[in-house]
Protein backbone atom coordinates (compact mmCIF):
# COMPACT_ATOMS: atom_id res chain seq x y z
CA UNK A 1 0.00 0.00 0.00
CA UNK A 2 0.97 3.67 -0.24
CA UNK A 3 2.75 4.63 2.99
CA UNK A 4 4.14 8.04 2.25
CA UNK A 5 3.89 10.74 -0.43
CA UNK A 6 6.18 13.73 -0.85
CA UNK A 7 5.35 16.52 -3.30
CA UNK A 8 7.62 19.49 -4.02
CA UNK A 9 6.91 22.49 -6.28
CA UNK A 10 3.99 20.85 -8.07
CA UNK A 11 1.21 23.29 -9.06
CA UNK A 12 0.00 25.01 -5.89
CA UNK A 13 1.88 22.68 -3.56
CA UNK A 14 5.23 24.11 -2.48
CA UNK A 15 6.11 21.19 -0.25
CA UNK A 16 3.88 18.52 1.25
CA UNK A 17 4.64 15.25 3.00
CA UNK A 18 1.65 12.99 3.61
CA UNK A 19 1.58 9.77 5.59
CA UNK A 20 -1.12 7.25 4.70
CA UNK A 21 -2.67 4.46 6.69
CA UNK A 22 -4.54 1.34 5.68
CA UNK A 23 -8.29 1.10 5.46
CA UNK A 24 -10.55 3.79 4.03
CA UNK A 25 -9.05 7.28 3.73
CA UNK A 26 -11.12 10.24 2.55
CA UNK A 27 -9.70 13.44 1.05
CA UNK A 28 -11.84 16.56 1.34
CA UNK A 29 -11.52 20.31 0.88
CA UNK A 30 -13.12 23.27 -0.84
CA UNK A 31 -13.40 23.21 -4.63
CA UNK A 32 -10.09 24.36 -6.08
CA UNK A 33 -8.19 23.71 -2.88
CA UNK A 34 -5.86 21.26 -4.64
CA UNK A 35 -7.36 17.82 -4.12
CA UNK A 36 -6.82 17.05 -7.79
CA UNK A 37 -3.13 17.94 -7.37
CA UNK A 38 -2.82 15.25 -4.73
CA UNK A 39 -4.45 12.68 -7.04
CA UNK A 40 -2.38 13.82 -10.02
CA UNK A 41 0.78 13.36 -7.97
CA UNK A 42 -0.17 9.77 -7.21
CA UNK A 43 -1.14 9.19 -10.83
CA UNK A 44 2.31 10.35 -11.94
CA UNK A 45 3.82 7.53 -9.87
CA UNK A 46 1.84 5.03 -11.93
CA UNK A 47 3.40 6.33 -15.14
CA UNK A 48 0.75 8.95 -15.84
CA UNK A 49 1.28 11.58 -18.53
CA UNK A 50 3.58 14.43 -17.55
CA UNK A 51 2.37 18.03 -17.91
CA UNK A 52 5.25 20.47 -17.47
CA UNK A 53 2.75 23.23 -16.86
CA UNK A 54 2.51 21.69 -13.38
CA UNK A 55 5.93 23.09 -12.43
CA UNK A 56 5.27 25.71 -9.77
CA UNK A 57 5.83 29.33 -10.81
CA UNK A 58 9.44 30.38 -10.39
CA UNK A 59 10.71 26.79 -9.98
CA UNK A 60 12.96 24.72 -12.26
CA UNK A 61 11.33 21.37 -11.61
CA UNK A 62 8.83 19.45 -9.50
CA UNK A 63 9.29 16.17 -7.64
CA UNK A 64 6.80 13.49 -6.66
CA UNK A 65 7.97 10.61 -4.48
CA UNK A 66 6.01 7.73 -2.96
CA UNK A 67 6.94 4.89 -0.63
CA UNK A 68 5.00 1.63 -0.94
CA UNK A 69 4.83 -1.57 1.03
CA UNK A 70 4.23 -4.59 -1.18
CA UNK A 71 1.75 -7.27 -0.04
CA UNK A 72 3.01 -10.88 -0.09
CA UNK A 73 0.72 -11.81 -2.99
CA UNK A 74 2.43 -9.26 -5.25
CA UNK A 75 6.04 -9.84 -4.18
CA UNK A 76 6.90 -12.55 -6.77
CA UNK A 77 5.48 -10.52 -9.68
CA UNK A 78 7.07 -7.25 -8.55
CA UNK A 79 10.41 -8.97 -7.90
CA UNK A 80 10.42 -10.50 -11.39
CA UNK A 81 9.62 -7.18 -13.04
CA UNK A 82 12.34 -5.38 -11.10
CA UNK A 83 14.94 -8.09 -11.75
CA UNK A 84 14.13 -8.07 -15.47
CA UNK A 85 14.68 -4.30 -15.40
CA UNK A 86 18.09 -4.82 -13.79
CA UNK A 87 17.04 -3.59 -10.35
CA UNK A 88 18.19 -5.72 -7.43
CA UNK A 89 15.30 -6.17 -5.03
CA UNK A 90 15.25 -8.14 -1.82
CA UNK A 91 11.71 -9.51 -1.28
CA UNK A 92 12.39 -9.51 2.44
CA UNK A 93 12.41 -5.70 2.43
CA UNK A 94 8.88 -5.34 0.95
CA UNK A 95 9.35 -1.54 0.63
CA UNK A 96 9.64 0.26 -2.68
CA UNK A 97 10.19 3.90 -3.56
CA UNK A 98 8.92 5.42 -6.83
CA UNK A 99 10.00 8.93 -7.82
CA UNK A 100 9.56 11.30 -10.76
CA UNK A 101 11.47 14.52 -11.28
CA UNK A 102 10.06 16.79 -14.01
CA UNK A 103 11.90 19.82 -15.33
CA UNK A 104 11.14 22.09 -18.27
CA UNK A 105 13.33 19.95 -20.54
CA UNK A 106 13.31 16.40 -19.19
CA UNK A 107 11.57 13.83 -17.02
CA UNK A 108 13.57 11.45 -14.86
CA UNK A 109 12.07 8.33 -13.33
CA UNK A 110 13.48 6.36 -10.41
CA UNK A 111 12.74 3.15 -8.54
CA UNK A 112 14.71 2.87 -5.30
CA UNK A 113 16.90 5.74 -6.59
CA UNK A 114 17.82 3.76 -9.74
CA UNK A 115 16.96 5.48 -13.06
CA UNK A 116 14.30 3.62 -15.05
CA UNK A 117 12.17 4.19 -18.14
CA UNK A 118 8.64 5.51 -17.90
CA UNK A 119 7.36 2.12 -19.07
CA UNK A 120 9.02 0.26 -16.19
CA UNK A 121 7.66 2.84 -13.75
CA UNK A 122 4.20 2.34 -15.26
CA UNK A 123 4.49 -1.48 -15.13
CA UNK A 124 5.33 -1.34 -11.42
CA UNK A 125 3.07 1.56 -10.46
CA UNK A 126 -0.02 0.13 -12.17
CA UNK A 127 0.33 -3.02 -10.07
CA UNK A 128 0.47 -1.00 -6.85
CA UNK A 129 -2.28 1.55 -7.50
CA UNK A 130 -5.58 1.39 -9.36
CA UNK A 131 -6.66 5.00 -9.86
CA UNK A 132 -10.22 5.70 -10.89
CA UNK A 133 -10.26 9.30 -12.05
CA UNK A 134 -13.43 11.08 -13.04
CA UNK A 135 -12.37 11.48 -16.66
CA UNK A 136 -9.86 8.65 -16.99
CA UNK A 137 -10.11 5.36 -18.83
CA UNK A 138 -10.56 2.97 -15.96
CA UNK A 139 -8.75 -0.29 -15.84
CA UNK A 140 -11.94 -2.28 -15.35
CA UNK A 141 -13.43 -0.91 -18.57
CA UNK A 142 -10.77 -2.60 -20.70
CA UNK A 143 -12.09 -5.94 -22.05
CA UNK A 144 -8.74 -7.69 -21.59
CA UNK A 145 -8.65 -6.58 -17.96
CA UNK A 146 -12.26 -7.69 -17.46
CA UNK A 147 -11.33 -11.13 -18.78
CA UNK A 148 -8.34 -11.33 -16.45
CA UNK A 149 -10.40 -10.38 -13.41
CA UNK A 150 -13.18 -12.82 -14.29
CA UNK A 151 -10.55 -15.58 -14.43
CA UNK A 152 -9.15 -14.45 -11.08
CA UNK A 153 -12.63 -14.36 -9.58
CA UNK A 154 -13.26 -17.95 -10.69
CA UNK A 155 -9.75 -19.23 -9.82
CA UNK A 156 -9.30 -20.12 -13.47
CA UNK A 157 -5.61 -19.21 -13.70
CA UNK A 158 -4.45 -22.86 -14.16
CA UNK A 159 -6.71 -23.32 -17.18
CA UNK A 160 -5.67 -19.96 -18.58
CA UNK A 161 -2.00 -20.79 -18.05
CA UNK A 162 -2.48 -24.08 -19.91
CA UNK A 163 -3.81 -22.13 -22.91
CA UNK A 164 -0.88 -19.71 -22.64
CA UNK A 165 1.63 -22.59 -22.57
CA UNK A 166 0.07 -24.37 -25.54
CA UNK A 167 -0.15 -21.10 -27.46
CA UNK A 168 3.54 -20.49 -26.78
CA UNK A 169 4.36 -24.03 -27.96
CA UNK A 170 2.51 -23.27 -31.20
CA UNK A 171 4.41 -19.99 -31.56
CA UNK A 172 7.74 -21.79 -31.15
CA UNK A 173 6.67 -24.48 -33.62
CA UNK A 174 5.68 -21.81 -36.13
CA UNK A 175 9.07 -20.16 -35.70
CA UNK A 176 10.77 -23.51 -36.22
CA UNK A 177 8.75 -24.05 -39.41
CA UNK A 178 9.55 -20.59 -40.71
CA UNK A 179 13.26 -21.05 -39.97
CA UNK A 180 13.20 -24.43 -41.73
CA UNK A 181 11.49 -23.02 -44.83
CA UNK A 182 13.76 -19.95 -44.86
CA UNK A 183 16.86 -22.18 -44.86
CA UNK A 184 15.44 -24.80 -47.25
CA UNK A 185 17.02 -24.76 -50.74
CA UNK A 186 14.71 -24.73 -53.75
CA UNK A 187 15.08 -27.18 -56.65
CA UNK A 188 17.62 -25.02 -58.50
CA UNK A 189 19.67 -24.51 -55.35
CA UNK A 190 19.50 -28.25 -54.58
CA UNK A 191 20.85 -29.01 -58.08
CA UNK A 192 23.66 -26.52 -57.56
CA UNK A 193 24.54 -28.06 -54.19
CA UNK A 194 24.50 -31.53 -55.75
CA UNK A 195 27.03 -30.44 -58.38
CA UNK A 196 29.26 -28.96 -55.69
CA UNK A 197 29.09 -32.11 -53.56
CA UNK A 198 29.73 -34.31 -56.60
CA UNK A 199 32.82 -32.30 -57.63
CA UNK A 200 34.34 -32.30 -54.15
CA UNK A 201 33.51 -35.97 -53.62
CA UNK A 202 35.07 -36.91 -56.99
CA UNK A 203 38.38 -35.28 -56.13
CA UNK A 204 38.02 -36.33 -52.47
CA UNK A 205 40.94 -34.43 -50.94
CA UNK A 206 42.36 -35.56 -47.62
CA UNK A 207 43.11 -33.34 -44.62
CA UNK A 208 46.42 -31.53 -45.20
CA UNK A 209 46.87 -33.15 -48.61
CA UNK A 210 47.46 -29.80 -50.31
CA UNK A 211 50.46 -29.08 -48.09
CA UNK A 212 51.90 -32.57 -48.57
CA UNK A 213 51.56 -32.32 -52.35
CA UNK A 214 53.05 -28.84 -52.40
CA UNK A 215 56.12 -30.17 -50.54
CA UNK A 216 56.48 -33.07 -53.01
CA UNK A 217 56.06 -30.71 -55.95
CA UNK A 218 58.76 -28.38 -54.68
CA UNK A 219 61.13 -31.31 -54.13
CA UNK A 220 60.40 -32.84 -57.53
CA UNK A 221 60.86 -29.56 -59.35
CA UNK A 222 64.28 -29.09 -57.71
CA UNK A 223 65.38 -32.75 -57.65
CA UNK A 224 68.52 -32.34 -59.83
CA UNK A 225 69.77 -29.38 -57.81
CA UNK A 226 69.06 -31.24 -54.56
CA UNK A 227 70.97 -34.36 -55.73
CA UNK A 228 73.96 -32.31 -56.86
CA UNK A 229 74.03 -30.50 -53.53
CA UNK A 230 73.83 -33.73 -51.52
CA UNK A 231 76.63 -35.34 -53.59
CA UNK A 232 78.79 -32.28 -53.13
CA UNK A 233 78.22 -32.35 -49.37
CA UNK A 234 79.04 -36.05 -48.99
CA UNK A 235 82.21 -35.44 -50.98
CA UNK A 236 83.24 -32.63 -48.64
CA UNK A 237 82.57 -34.79 -45.63
CA UNK A 238 83.99 -38.22 -46.47
CA UNK A 239 84.40 -39.14 -50.12
CA UNK A 240 87.08 -36.69 -51.26
CA UNK A 241 90.75 -37.39 -50.42
CA UNK A 242 91.03 -34.11 -48.57
CA UNK A 243 87.53 -34.36 -47.05
CA UNK A 244 86.73 -33.34 -43.53
CA UNK A 245 86.94 -36.95 -42.30
CA UNK A 246 90.48 -37.36 -43.66
CA UNK A 247 91.58 -34.02 -42.24
CA UNK A 248 90.21 -35.00 -38.82
CA UNK A 249 92.24 -38.24 -39.14
CA UNK A 250 95.37 -36.21 -39.66
CA UNK A 251 94.50 -34.08 -36.63
CA UNK A 252 94.02 -37.22 -34.58
CA UNK A 253 97.43 -38.60 -35.66
CA UNK A 254 99.27 -35.49 -34.44
CA UNK A 255 97.31 -35.46 -31.19
CA UNK A 256 98.47 -39.00 -30.54
CA UNK A 257 102.11 -37.97 -31.16
CA UNK A 258 101.73 -35.15 -28.62
CA UNK A 259 100.18 -37.53 -26.13
CA UNK A 260 103.32 -39.76 -26.31
CA UNK A 261 105.42 -36.81 -25.20
CA UNK A 262 103.07 -35.62 -22.43
CA UNK A 263 99.53 -36.88 -22.00
CA UNK A 264 98.56 -33.68 -20.18
CA UNK A 265 99.22 -31.62 -23.31
CA UNK A 266 96.24 -33.06 -25.20
CA UNK A 267 93.97 -34.00 -22.28
CA UNK A 268 90.66 -35.20 -23.85
CA UNK A 269 91.39 -33.72 -27.28
CA UNK A 270 91.90 -37.14 -28.85
CA UNK A 271 88.48 -38.37 -27.70
CA UNK A 272 86.81 -35.21 -28.98
CA UNK A 273 88.50 -35.58 -32.34
CA UNK A 274 87.40 -39.20 -32.58
CA UNK A 275 83.83 -38.24 -31.80
CA UNK A 276 83.98 -35.55 -34.51
CA UNK A 277 85.14 -38.15 -37.02
CA UNK A 278 82.21 -40.42 -36.09
CA UNK A 279 79.72 -37.51 -36.34
CA UNK A 280 81.04 -36.49 -39.76
CA UNK A 281 80.75 -40.08 -40.99
CA UNK A 282 77.19 -40.32 -39.59
CA UNK A 283 76.17 -37.03 -41.21
CA UNK A 284 77.64 -38.13 -44.53
CA UNK A 285 75.67 -41.38 -44.31
CA UNK A 286 72.41 -39.57 -43.69
CA UNK A 287 72.97 -37.23 -46.63
CA UNK A 288 73.79 -40.16 -48.88
CA UNK A 289 70.59 -41.90 -47.79
CA UNK A 290 68.55 -38.82 -48.75
CA UNK A 291 69.64 -39.12 -52.34
CA UNK A 292 67.72 -42.39 -52.58
CA UNK A 293 64.46 -40.54 -51.86
CA UNK A 294 64.85 -38.07 -54.66
CA UNK A 295 62.71 -39.03 -57.68
CA UNK A 296 63.92 -37.68 -61.02
CA UNK A 297 60.96 -39.30 -62.87
CA UNK A 298 59.07 -36.53 -64.78
CA UNK A 299 55.93 -38.66 -64.92
CA UNK A 300 55.72 -38.90 -61.10
CA UNK A 301 56.15 -35.13 -60.85
CA UNK A 302 53.39 -34.61 -63.44
CA UNK A 303 51.03 -36.80 -61.38
CA UNK A 304 51.74 -34.74 -58.26
CA UNK A 305 51.27 -31.46 -60.10
CA UNK A 306 47.98 -32.64 -61.65
CA UNK A 307 46.60 -33.70 -58.27
CA UNK A 308 47.73 -30.45 -56.74
CA UNK A 309 46.01 -28.54 -59.53
CA UNK A 310 42.69 -30.30 -58.82
CA UNK A 311 42.91 -29.41 -55.14
CA UNK A 312 43.86 -25.79 -55.94
CA UNK A 313 40.77 -25.59 -58.16
CA UNK A 314 38.58 -26.72 -55.23
CA UNK A 315 40.26 -24.21 -52.93
CA UNK A 316 39.78 -21.41 -55.45
CA UNK A 317 36.09 -22.23 -55.87
CA UNK A 318 35.12 -23.18 -52.33
CA UNK A 319 38.05 -22.04 -50.13
CA UNK A 320 40.44 -20.41 -49.96
CA UNK A 321 41.50 -23.06 -47.40
CA UNK A 322 41.03 -26.81 -47.62
CA UNK A 323 39.13 -26.69 -44.31
CA UNK A 324 36.60 -24.36 -45.95
CA UNK A 325 36.28 -26.80 -48.85
CA UNK A 326 35.34 -29.50 -46.34
CA UNK A 327 32.82 -27.09 -44.74
CA UNK A 328 31.31 -26.37 -48.15
CA UNK A 329 31.01 -30.09 -48.80
CA UNK A 330 29.24 -30.63 -45.46
CA UNK A 331 26.92 -27.64 -46.11
CA UNK A 332 26.04 -28.97 -49.57
CA UNK A 333 25.31 -32.44 -48.22
CA UNK A 334 23.15 -30.95 -45.44
CA UNK A 335 21.23 -28.78 -47.93
CA UNK A 336 20.62 -31.76 -50.23
CA UNK A 337 19.40 -33.82 -47.28
CA UNK A 338 17.05 -31.02 -46.20
CA UNK A 339 15.67 -30.76 -49.73
CA UNK A 340 15.18 -34.50 -50.05
CA UNK A 341 13.62 -34.77 -46.56
CA UNK A 342 11.45 -31.62 -46.88
CA UNK A 343 8.15 -33.40 -47.43
CA UNK A 344 8.78 -35.72 -44.50
CA UNK A 345 9.70 -32.77 -42.29
CA UNK A 346 6.59 -30.83 -43.35
CA UNK A 347 4.44 -33.81 -42.43
CA UNK A 348 6.11 -33.89 -39.00
CA UNK A 349 5.40 -30.19 -38.53
CA UNK A 350 1.78 -30.67 -39.62
CA UNK A 351 1.25 -33.55 -37.17
CA UNK A 352 2.78 -31.60 -34.28
CA UNK A 353 0.71 -28.52 -35.15
CA UNK A 354 -2.48 -30.55 -35.42
CA UNK A 355 -1.84 -32.14 -32.03
CA UNK A 356 -1.11 -28.79 -30.35
CA UNK A 357 -4.15 -27.14 -31.96
CA UNK A 358 -6.37 -29.96 -30.71
CA UNK A 359 -4.96 -29.60 -27.21
CA UNK A 360 -5.34 -25.82 -27.31
CA UNK A 361 -8.88 -26.03 -28.63
CA UNK A 362 -9.83 -28.50 -25.90
CA UNK A 363 -8.22 -26.37 -23.18
CA UNK A 364 -9.85 -23.20 -24.55
CA UNK A 365 -13.28 -24.84 -24.62
CA UNK A 366 -12.83 -26.06 -21.05
CA UNK A 367 -11.80 -22.55 -19.99
CA UNK A 368 -14.71 -20.97 -21.86
CA UNK A 369 -17.24 -23.23 -20.17
CA UNK A 370 -15.75 -22.46 -16.76
CA UNK A 371 -15.85 -18.74 -17.53
CA UNK A 372 -19.52 -18.81 -18.42
CA UNK A 373 -20.35 -20.56 -15.15
CA UNK A 374 -18.17 -18.07 -13.26
CA UNK A 375 -19.86 -15.17 -15.06
CA UNK A 376 -23.26 -16.19 -13.68
CA UNK A 377 -21.95 -16.10 -10.11
CA UNK A 378 -20.09 -12.86 -10.72
CA UNK A 379 -23.10 -11.12 -12.28
CA UNK A 380 -25.37 -12.11 -9.42
CA UNK A 381 -22.95 -10.74 -6.82
CA UNK A 382 -22.21 -7.56 -8.79
CA UNK A 383 -25.90 -6.83 -9.46
CA UNK A 384 -26.63 -7.21 -5.76
CA UNK A 385 -23.89 -4.66 -5.00
CA UNK A 386 -25.31 -2.29 -7.61
CA UNK A 387 -28.71 -2.44 -5.94
CA UNK A 388 -27.14 -1.69 -2.57
CA UNK A 389 -25.52 1.54 -3.78
CA UNK A 390 -28.57 3.02 -5.43
CA UNK A 391 -28.93 1.29 -8.81
CA UNK A 392 -32.27 -0.38 -8.06
CA UNK A 393 -33.12 -0.73 -11.77
CA UNK A 394 -29.64 -1.43 -13.09
CA UNK A 395 -28.71 -4.39 -15.25
CA UNK A 396 -25.33 -5.97 -15.79
CA UNK A 397 -24.35 -8.69 -18.23
CA UNK A 398 -21.30 -10.28 -19.81
CA UNK A 399 -21.14 -10.55 -23.58
CA UNK A 400 -19.03 -13.46 -24.81
CA UNK A 401 -17.53 -13.34 -28.30
CA UNK A 402 -15.74 -16.38 -29.68
CA UNK A 403 -12.25 -15.75 -31.04
CA UNK A 404 -9.49 -17.93 -32.42
CA UNK A 405 -8.06 -19.99 -29.53
CA UNK A 406 -4.93 -18.36 -28.19
CA UNK A 407 -2.98 -17.53 -25.07
CA UNK A 408 -6.10 -16.28 -23.22
CA UNK A 409 -8.45 -18.95 -24.51
CA UNK A 410 -11.18 -18.52 -27.07
CA UNK A 411 -13.23 -15.74 -25.47
CA UNK A 412 -13.41 -12.00 -25.71
CA UNK A 413 -15.73 -10.57 -23.10
CA UNK A 414 -17.38 -7.20 -22.65
CA UNK A 415 -19.17 -6.04 -19.53
CA UNK A 416 -22.54 -4.56 -20.48
CA UNK A 417 -24.46 -2.15 -18.24
CA UNK A 418 -27.49 0.03 -18.05
CA UNK A 419 -28.55 2.13 -15.08
CA UNK A 420 -32.27 2.28 -15.80
CA UNK A 421 -34.86 -0.28 -16.80
CA UNK A 422 -35.93 -0.10 -20.40
CA UNK A 423 -32.56 1.15 -21.62
CA UNK A 424 -30.31 -0.90 -23.84
CA UNK A 425 -27.35 -2.61 -22.30
CA UNK A 426 -24.15 -0.93 -23.48
CA UNK A 427 -20.45 -1.68 -23.03
CA UNK A 428 -19.26 -0.43 -19.67
CA UNK A 429 -16.42 1.46 -21.37
CA UNK A 430 -19.02 3.56 -23.18
CA UNK A 431 -20.96 4.62 -20.09
CA UNK A 432 -21.03 8.42 -20.33
CA UNK A 433 -21.58 9.48 -16.73
CA UNK A 434 -18.39 9.45 -14.69
CA UNK A 435 -20.49 9.36 -11.54
CA UNK A 436 -22.29 6.23 -12.70
CA UNK A 437 -19.06 4.69 -13.86
CA UNK A 438 -17.34 5.31 -10.53
CA UNK A 439 -20.13 3.64 -8.61
CA UNK A 440 -20.17 0.68 -10.99
CA UNK A 441 -16.45 0.42 -10.38
CA UNK A 442 -17.10 0.43 -6.65
CA UNK A 443 -19.56 -2.43 -7.00
CA UNK A 444 -17.23 -4.44 -9.17
CA UNK A 445 -14.24 -3.70 -6.98
CA UNK A 446 -16.12 -4.92 -3.94
CA UNK A 447 -17.04 -8.18 -5.65
CA UNK A 448 -13.53 -8.61 -7.04
CA UNK A 449 -11.77 -7.54 -3.86
CA UNK A 450 -10.49 -11.02 -3.15
CA UNK A 451 -9.45 -11.60 -6.77
CA UNK A 452 -7.69 -8.35 -7.59
CA UNK A 453 -4.21 -8.08 -6.07
CA UNK A 454 -3.79 -4.30 -6.48
CA UNK A 455 -3.28 -3.10 -2.88
CA UNK A 456 -4.37 0.55 -3.27
CA UNK A 457 -7.52 1.77 -5.02
CA UNK A 458 -8.22 5.47 -5.49
CA UNK A 459 -11.66 6.84 -6.35
CA UNK A 460 -11.99 10.44 -7.51
CA UNK A 461 -15.45 11.79 -6.60
CA UNK A 462 -17.16 8.42 -6.61
CA UNK A 463 -20.08 10.07 -4.82
CA UNK A 464 -20.78 12.63 -7.54
CA UNK A 465 -24.47 13.23 -8.16
CA UNK A 466 -25.70 11.05 -5.31
CA UNK A 467 -27.08 11.80 -1.89
CA UNK A 468 -29.48 10.62 0.79
CA UNK A 469 -29.57 6.92 1.56
CA UNK A 470 -27.53 6.07 -1.54
CA UNK A 471 -24.66 8.12 -0.13
CA UNK A 472 -24.85 6.14 3.10
CA UNK A 473 -24.73 2.88 1.13
CA UNK A 474 -21.76 4.03 -0.90
CA UNK A 475 -19.97 5.01 2.31
CA UNK A 476 -20.66 1.59 3.81
CA UNK A 477 -19.29 -0.17 0.72
CA UNK A 478 -16.16 1.97 0.67
CA UNK A 479 -15.53 1.22 4.33
CA UNK A 480 -16.08 -2.50 3.73
CA UNK A 481 -13.69 -2.44 0.78
CA UNK A 482 -11.16 -0.69 3.01
CA UNK A 483 -11.10 -3.78 5.21
CA UNK A 484 -9.48 -5.69 2.33
CA UNK A 485 -7.19 -3.05 0.81
CA UNK A 486 -6.19 0.58 1.06
CA UNK A 487 -8.90 2.91 -0.27
CA UNK A 488 -8.38 6.61 -1.00
CA UNK A 489 -11.40 8.64 -2.02
CA UNK A 490 -11.94 12.31 -2.89
CA UNK A 491 -15.40 13.16 -1.64
CA UNK A 492 -17.78 16.08 -1.30
CA UNK A 493 -20.31 14.15 0.79
CA UNK A 494 -20.31 14.33 4.58
CA UNK A 495 -21.93 10.87 4.77
CA UNK A 496 -18.98 9.35 2.94
CA UNK A 497 -16.34 11.36 4.79
CA UNK A 498 -17.83 10.48 8.18
CA UNK A 499 -17.44 6.77 7.44
CA UNK A 500 -13.70 7.02 6.71
CA UNK A 501 -11.02 5.51 8.92
CA UNK A 502 -8.67 8.39 8.09
CA UNK A 503 -9.37 11.94 6.98
CA UNK A 504 -7.07 14.22 4.95
CA UNK A 505 -7.90 17.90 4.41
CA UNK A 506 -6.55 19.90 1.47
CA UNK A 507 -6.71 23.67 1.98
CA UNK A 508 -5.30 26.81 0.35
CA UNK A 509 -3.67 29.76 2.08
CA UNK A 510 -1.53 32.76 1.17
CA UNK A 511 2.20 32.54 2.03
CA UNK A 512 4.50 35.46 1.14
CA UNK A 513 1.97 36.70 -1.38
CA UNK A 514 1.62 33.33 -3.09
CA UNK A 515 -1.25 30.83 -2.94
CA UNK A 516 -0.19 27.40 -1.72
CA UNK A 517 -2.09 24.19 -1.06
CA UNK A 518 -1.41 22.20 2.06
CA UNK A 519 -2.44 18.71 3.14
CA UNK A 520 -3.08 17.83 6.77
CA UNK A 521 -4.52 14.88 8.65
CA UNK A 522 -7.57 15.43 10.86
CA UNK A 523 -7.85 13.63 14.17
CA UNK A 524 -11.28 15.16 14.72
CA UNK A 525 -13.01 15.83 11.39
CA UNK A 526 -16.27 17.19 12.87
CA UNK A 527 -15.55 20.80 11.85
CA UNK A 528 -14.75 19.71 8.28
CA UNK A 529 -17.90 17.56 8.18
CA UNK A 530 -19.90 20.57 9.33
CA UNK A 531 -18.45 22.67 6.51
CA UNK A 532 -19.43 19.97 4.03
CA UNK A 533 -22.97 20.04 5.45
CA UNK A 534 -23.26 23.79 4.89
CA UNK A 535 -21.80 25.29 8.09
CA UNK A 536 -23.47 26.76 11.15
CA UNK A 537 -24.43 25.45 14.55
CA UNK A 538 -26.99 22.98 13.24
CA UNK A 539 -24.48 21.60 10.75
CA UNK A 540 -21.94 21.24 13.54
CA UNK A 541 -24.43 19.27 15.67
CA UNK A 542 -25.40 17.17 12.66
CA UNK A 543 -21.75 16.48 11.89
CA UNK A 544 -21.07 15.36 15.46
CA UNK A 545 -24.11 13.06 15.40
CA UNK A 546 -23.11 11.69 11.98
CA UNK A 547 -19.57 11.02 13.12
CA UNK A 548 -20.76 9.35 16.32
CA UNK A 549 -23.20 7.18 14.41
CA UNK A 550 -20.47 6.03 12.02
CA UNK A 551 -18.02 5.30 14.82
CA UNK A 552 -20.59 3.17 16.64
CA UNK A 553 -21.14 0.89 13.61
Amino acid sequence: MLNFLHIKDFALIKSASVEFSGGFTVVTGESGAGKSILMSSIELLTGGRVDRAGIRNGCKQFTVCGEFSIPPALLPEISNLLNEAGIDFDPQETLLQLRRVVSHTATRNFINDIPVSAKILSDIGSRLIDLHGANEQLSLTVPARQLELLDNFGNLEPLRQKCADLSNDLRLLNKEKNDFEANLPDAAEADRLALIAEEIDRINPGPGEDEELAAKQRLGANARMVLETLNMLTGLLTENEDGIADQLGTVYHYLMELEKIDATLTADAGEICAELQNSVSELSGKLAALTEKIDLDPESLAVVEARLGEIHTLKRRYGPTLEQVFDTFAHAQNGIKKFNDAQKKRKEFALREKSLLQELNHAAQELSQARKKTADTFLAAATEKLYSIGFENASLDVQFTAIEPGSTGMDRIELLFNANSGNELRPLRKVASSGELSRVMLALKTVLADADAVPTVIFDEIDMNIGGETANKVATELHALGNKRQILCISHLAQVAARADNHLLVAKRIVDGQTVSEVSGLNDPVSELARMLGGGESALRHAADLRQACRSK
